[in-house]
């Protein structure tokens, strides 16, 4: 059957069809006119935005890190110095997958899991356009290794940034301290802005304590970069400022001198000029290299000094709490003439003991049979220590603490050094405080003679000794002497106060003249010299206690349960440059301790000015300037290149090596035998 369609109504095909065009016009128009709009509203209305987001991912800011200030000793040789090293860096904003890219890297670059840990520390706080370190101190295989493999890591670049370098190891450890890598809890105190581009942090020492000074400001360089980092051009720059040189009172060779007398046992060695409270010299023994520390010490070496029995880490000049023993006499007999308690002619008769009246207890002397008859000047001069259990007796401990806190004992001293312990000078209050029970009156007679719940650290000691040969004007000790930089910093080189003071200026020449006695004629005697005259005190405090009616027996002790021996003195007597304190962990009595101090004494007054100790290579100026060149590689001869020639200090005009005299001498030296307080 033919099947039959229906005729085709061209008409309505054609309206059909321009209405489809017509809607499909409409919609392009309106795609574009929203396209425009769009257009519109982003280059007109959002212009100075956008614009400035294109720039950030062309244009970037990068921070230069300022060079830290030099630190040099009063005499002008360096002590801390800078030199390049090769570090790896991670630009943050052209490396989308850091962690794969860090773990990439780590056998290339040898990383260790410090490393990686520090990174991911400063990579979280960083801005994006800043410059993350990776690795410090590059060796010449890790960047050969990574040359290699360059182009795989876009947005990672070996540059070249300075470092810490110690030039003369642990001499001056404890006092200078060292830098180290900003670590988390830093990151969250510190400005990050001045920080910018900085790997490296004071630690302790003078690094610590003067790290606004030392530090400078950094400066920011304008770039142009590709999209894989890679600088096209620089479009300008703002130099850092260094950070201030520091001018220690320190001198390289009273430090090597009092080093030495220490080498091989443990103590401490601290001498101030008293005329203006300047550190001449600040030894802990034993040391450590600082130079371990500042590109980030292994966990080997750091545990092996952590768990050196020794503590070669504790600072025990400022941090080391000791018994003061007999070197706090004289200060306490000034104390029974403010007081009124006793006068130089006060005298008594000493049996070799004291016991509390209705206590059965006896207090022995050091010397068993007694002194005799003694008067002030004699206590002092043979160290009696019953006429101070009976002058202690009458003062009473309240009127004992008044006193002895003048001279800085149970404070802070308040020098410029981190980490000072302030000791203690105990008090009823005290005690009630800390161990819920009353005073006894026999710890007042421990407390006299430096003993029982007393400990001062021997910059307690070295200040309150120069207090004393001050006539009672007090000094605050402090290392620095002078800064020089873009930062201003005043230095106070005077007596800041005077101690309250009943007596006369008499009683100050008396006890001045008891304590040149001790030396010439007393328990200090084996240092005494016609070249120059030493006021002085020997003390000796112990390790172990001695129970009632037993003797001391050496022999049965082991050599860390010996007793301390320790000496305060100044010099010359009627005119001090200079007052010395000294503990010898061990070193028995204070004639010992005493016989460390003399080379000190003989350097500074007769040999200083004549023929100076200063290291062989003297730098006078930092910067090793090329990079890659390790401190101590140096040709001999070779000097270190001056960066500010206009700052150089004066250079000293003689070389002289230190010498090795006593080194190896662990045992007391040689002294008389009869002298042992």
């Amino acid at each position: 059957m033919k099947q039959h369609f229906p005729l085709k109504n061209v008409q309505q095909e054609k309206r059909i069809y321009r209405g489809r065009v017509y809607f499909a016009i409409a919609i392009v128009v309106l795609a574009l006119l929203t396209l425009v709009a769009r257009y519109t509203y982003l280059q007109i209305f959002h212009y100075d935005e956008f614009k400035t987001a294109a720039d950030n991912n062309r244009i970037r800011l990068q921070p230069i890190a300022p060079a830290r200030g030099y630190i040099y000793d009063r005499n002008g040789i360096l002590l801390a110095d800078n030199y390049p090293v090769f570090t790896a860096t991670l630009s943050k904003a052209d490396v989308e997958d850091i962690d794969d890219t860090v773990k990439r890297l780590t056998p290339i670059l040898g990383l260790t899991q410090e490393d990686i840990d520090r990174f991911d520390s400063r990579i979280k706080t960083s801005k994006k356009t800043e410059r993350v370190t990776l690795k410090l101190n590059l060796t010449e295989t890790d960047i050969a290794k990574f040359s290699e493999v360059k182009y795989l890591f876009p947005g990672v670049d070996i540059e070249t940034q300075m470092t810490r370098y110690y030039p003369h190891g642990d001499l001056f450890a404890h006092v200078i301290g060292y830098v180290g890598r900003i670590n988390d809890k830093e990151l969250k105190s510190i400005n990050k802005d001045l920080y910018a581009g900085t790997n490296l942090i004071g630690k302790i020492g003078v690094e610590k304590s003067y790290e606004d000074l030392l530090h400078g400001t950094p400066g920011y360089e304008s770039i142009e970069a590709d999209a894989h980092g890679n600088v096209l051009r620089h479009l300008g720059r703002k130099d850092p400022i260094r950070g201030n040189d520091m001018y220690l009172s320190l001198d390289y060779g009273l430090q090597s001198v009092a080093a030495e007398q220490l080498a091989g046992r443990r103590g401490a060695i601290v001498a101030i000029d008293p005329r203006t409270g300047e550190i001449l010299a600040l030894v802990s023994s034993p040391s450590f290299n600082p130079n371990l520390f500042v590109t980030g010490i292994n966990h080997n070496d750091y545990s092996s000094l952590r768990d050196n029995l020794d503590q070669p880490l504790y600072n025990r000049a400022v941090q080391g709490v000791y018994p003061p023993g007999s070197t706090i006499k004289p200060m306490e007999g000034l104390g029974g003439i403010h007081f009124k308690t006793v006068d130089w002619g006060t005298a008594i008769s000493d049996p070799g003991y004291f016991h509390l009246p209705g206590d059965s207890h006896k207090f022995r002397d050091w010397k068993k049979t007694g002194h005799g008859v003694v008067n002030l000047h004699k206590a002092i001069m043979v160290s009696c220590d019953t006429y101070f259990y009976i002058l202690s007796y009458q003062m009473g401990i309240d009127r004992m603490n008044e006193w002895m806190r003048q001279f800085g004992f149970g404070e802070k001293t308040g020098v410029d050094l981190p980490s000072e312990s302030e000791g203690l000078y105990p008090s009823p209050e005290w005690k009630m405080r800390t161990r819920k029970s009353k005073w006894l009156k026999g710890e007042t007679i421990s407390v006299s003679i430096g003993q029982g719940a007393f400990t001062a650290t021997p910059l307690q000691l070295a200040m309150a000794t120069a207090i004393l040969s001050n006539h009672g004007a007090h000094i605050t000790p402090h290392v620095l002497r002078a800064s020089k930089g873009a930062k201003a910093h005043t230095v106070h080189n005077a007596p800041d106060g005077k101690i309250n003071f009943s007596g006369t200026e008499d009683d100050w020449i008396k006890m001045r003249d008891a304590m040149v006695d001790v030396v010439q004629n007393g328990t200090g005697r084996g240092i005494r010299t016609p070249m120059y005259t030493i006021a002085g005190k020997t003390g000796t405090a112990q390790v172990k206690s001695i129970a009632q009616g037993k003797r001391y027996n050496e022999a049965a002790l082991n050599a860390r349960q010996l007793d301390h021996g320790l000496f305060v003195g100044f010099a010359p007597a009627e005119n001090p440059e200079i007052a010395i304190a000294v503990v010898w962990e061990n070193g028995r009595h204070g004639g010992s301790a005493a016989q460390l101090a003399k080379p000190v004494f003989d350097y500074w007054l007769l040999k200083r000015k004549k023929n100076p100790i200063i290291p062989t290579n003297h730098q006078v100026s930092g910067g090793l300037m090329t990079a890659g060149i390790k401190p101590g590689e140096l040709p001999s001869g070779e000097t270190h290149l001056a960066a500010d020639p206009n700052a150089m200090p004066n250079k000293p005009n003689a070389q002289q090596k230190p010498t090795a005299t006593n080194r190896a001498a662990a045992a007391p030296p040689s002294n008389n035998a009869d002298v042992t307080e």
